[in-house]
């Protein structure tokens, strides 16, 4: 299988992008009658090296995410306090230990077994992990999260556990399916959950594609990878998210 290399972008070049990406943000929030402020740019960092993300912290980004736990454990202490991380991607739970302190927020947790071994390594070292429930709102197979109405009986477990607060949900939509609608989808399943449990107030849902339309429909986390990063080098017969 063969790859094609893409250039590393310049300084500039991250700045350039950076910038649109928020106006994007700005634009979309506007639109929607919602306060900038209230939505965070997780740049998706997968696959980029440290040098990468050092840069875009220079530009003053603190919030970056890592879709492998891997990844994350070789670049967070090069990055050190300069980064606010993100695990957005599935985890095993053999890399729980990997993540759990090290990531200020994990955005797929999607099985009770999941919720128990991020709260033992929580209580181990003595934080309290906040994570996401994530949620596959278009059923499909391809994707992790719960179902739709798993979403109220699994929160109130996973609000059982000690060192562990559950604070929104988050989804990936179907490739090929209406984005709009699965944002919509979320946010009313974060409505109903937020009635019954007060702290699940977060949306993480929109990546490079398609995060205007998250914002519109009430993401307060995004999640663009190579609108901020530049093109990741692919692999042919495999499209990257994010």
């Amino acid at each position: 299988m063969s790859t094609h290399s893409a250039p590393t972008p310049t300084a500039d070049a991250l700045g350039d992008r950076l910038a649109a990406v928020r106006s994007s943000v700005r634009d979309a929030a506007v639109r929607s009658g919602r306060d900038p402020a209230a939505v965070t740019i997780v740049a998706v960092a997968k696959t980029f090296p440290a040098e990468r993300v050092a840069a875009v912290a220079d530009l003053g980004h603190a919030d970056i995410g890592e879709s492998r736990a891997q990844e994350l454990k070789q670049k967070a202490p090069e990055l050190g306090d300069r980064v606010r991380w993100h695990h957005v991607g599935q985890l095993q739970r053999n890399k729980v230990k990997d993540v759990v302190g090290t990531a200020t927020l994990i955005h797929s947790l999607d099985r009770l077994s999941l919720a128990r071994d991020i709260a033992e390594r929580a209580a181990a070292i003595g934080v309290v992990q906040r994570t996401l429930l994530q949620v596959n709102v278009t059923g499909d197979p391809q994707k992790a999260g719960c179902e739709p109405a798993e979403v109220l009986a699994l929160l109130g477990r996973v609000r059982e556990l000690d060192h562990l607060a559950c604070v929104g949900l988050t989804t990936i939509p179907a490739l090929g399916s209406d984005p709009r609608a699965a944002f919509h989808r979320l946010r009313e399943l974060r409505d109903a959950a937020r009635a019954r449990y007060p702290e699940v107030t977060h949306l993480s849902m929109g990546m490079s594609g398609d995060y205007a339309l998250a914002v519109e429909e009430g993401a307060t986390l995004v999640r663009p990878g190579e609108a901020i990063f530049g093109a990741r080098e692919q692999r042919e017969g495999r499209q990257e998210e994010s």
